[in-house]
């Protein structure tokens, strides 16, 4: 990139008054550290709004996050540290940092360097000046092997474009800027840090999102965390995200749906056998008889779970929700300090 489309990309743009919090997980990533925190202290020195960085160390092996901790003292306390106890894989790492995140306005940004900071201020004035809820970044011109790493986002983002209907062209980039209190509205569980703008659907409109150009670089240190198994994780996951987005506060419609379509159908079955009997003929050695009984049986089991369902999800949106990772330290700070200004 070139001194001018540098200068054009990072051009300050005048948001309303915010308070920002910078959420970044790292995962043995100690090469990065130093680099990491001091490219979005030179990105945000002059940001007219306070802002924090929190950067969550995800039970790292190689010293990240000891390293992370001395580094930051050395920058000043609007760098904050969680460090969880092992490793629970980035989605609950990324959750760390959205829960221990004070600010209005929440940028997560990947630790390995490959993601700009100098375009956080872009994506949060476009947040704000647009009234939206989310601003993702699109990795235009992405700087990454094919086999390894473009290839299977392309198929993972081809079929979650298929799945949920929401038309990203880049649901992997984890550049992106949220407004809190929308995103504070929903929790991450398993690898559904992919499926951000999904679970934000069922909390607000598409309409409210929006995908801006970022830039992308080579990783300069350490090695990448995916691979092409990442793939067969999203298939998975799809599932999950297809029945939350659909049947996610009415899950009695789903399994009450299947389950007066299977036992319908063994109910026909059944009444077919009886006129059957009526009529004279035997039925006991007929597969049918089994198959209609198995379906009724069925039937009344989906409908039994609709039911279960439906009583689990009340609880589940009237009681408090459980997370999903233990910190051994979340820095507690009032609410007036920490920030840089």
């Amino acid at each position: 990139m070139n001194a001018t489309e540098h200068t054009a990309t990072v051009a300050p743009v005048q948001a309303p008054p915010h308070r920002l919090s910078v959420v970044v997980p790292m995962y043995n990533e100690i090469d990065n550290v130093k680099p990491m925190v001091d490219a979005v202290q030179d990105a945000l020195k002059d940001y007219p709004h306070p802002w924090e960085l929190v950067v969550v160390d995800d039970g790292s092996r190689d010293g990240t996050g000891l390293a992370l901790q001395r580094h930051a003292r050395t920058v000043g306390p609007h760098i904050r540290v969680v460090r969880l106890l092992r490793n629970f894989r980035q989605t609950a790492a990324m959750q760390a940092g959205i829960d221990a995140a004070r600010g209005d306005v929440i940028v997560t940004l990947d630790g390995d360097l490959q993601n700009d900071p100098r375009d956080i201020p872009r994506l949060v004035a476009r947040l704000l000046n647009d009234d939206l809820d989310l601003v993702a970044g699109w990795r235009k011109n992405r700087q990454d092997g094919f086999a390894m790493r473009r290839l299977p986002s392309m198929i993972a983002n081809r079929l979650i474009r298929k799945t949920t209907g929401m038309q990203f062209k880049d649901l992997g980039c984890s550049l992106k800027a949220f407004r809190a209190s929308v995103l504070k509205e929903v929790r991450l569980y398993g690898e559904m840090h992919r499926f951000i703008p999904a679970w934000l659907s069922t909390v607000t409109s598409p309409d409210r999102m929006a995908e801006e150009p970022v830039n992308h670089m080579a990783r300069q240190f350490g090695e990448s965390k995916y691979g092409i198994s990442r793939t067969f994780r999203v298939i998975i996951d799809l599932l999950s995200v297809y029945f939350f987005m659909n049947f996610g506060s009415r899950p009695g419609h789903f399994f009450g749906a299947v389950g007066l379509g299977v036992g319908g159908l063994g109910t026909a079955i059944l009444g077919y056998l009886a006129v059957l009997k009526l009529l004279g003929e035997s039925i006991g050695g007929r597969p049918l008889l089994s198959l209609g009984f198995f379906c009724v049986m069925g039937g009344l089991q989906f409908l039994v779970t609709g039911v279960l369902a439906e009583l689990l999800i009340r609880i589940y949106y009237d009681g408090s929700h459980a997370r999903q990772y233990h910190a051994l330290n979340a820095p507690a700070l009032a609410d007036n300090e920490g920030w840089h200004a």
